[in-house]
């Protein structure tokens, strides 16, 4: 055994836990196969991956909420090797 946490397992637990709605490891890993890293530099897919977890959560995303992720994902540079602070400023949304 590694030690380390499995992320995936926490960040689903998280949201399931946070929403009060189930979402499906499958659903998320169907999701995410279609993410690539020109989606986090192209504001408009991000906009578009953001909508998507929203309705996959069955969670509203207000606009002002979404400026605020991509404004920070455009800010901070954010690639795919670190979705894990991207999970964390929409948990606390």
């Amino acid at each position: 055994m590694s030690g380390k946490k499995d992320l995936s397992k926490d960040v689903l637990s998280a949201v399931n836990k946070k929403t009060g709605k189930i979402v499906t490891e499958n659903a998320v890993k169907k999701l995410a196969s279609g993410v690539t890293a020109d989606t986090m530099q192209d504001e408009d897919e991000l906009r578009k991956l953001i909508q998507s977890v929203s309705a996959m959560a069955k969670v509203p995303v207000s606009e002002k909420t979404i400026n605020d992720i991509v404004g920070a994902v455009k800010k901070s540079g954010m690639n795919m090797g670190n979705m894990e602070m991207l999970m964390k400023l929409m948990l606390k949304k």
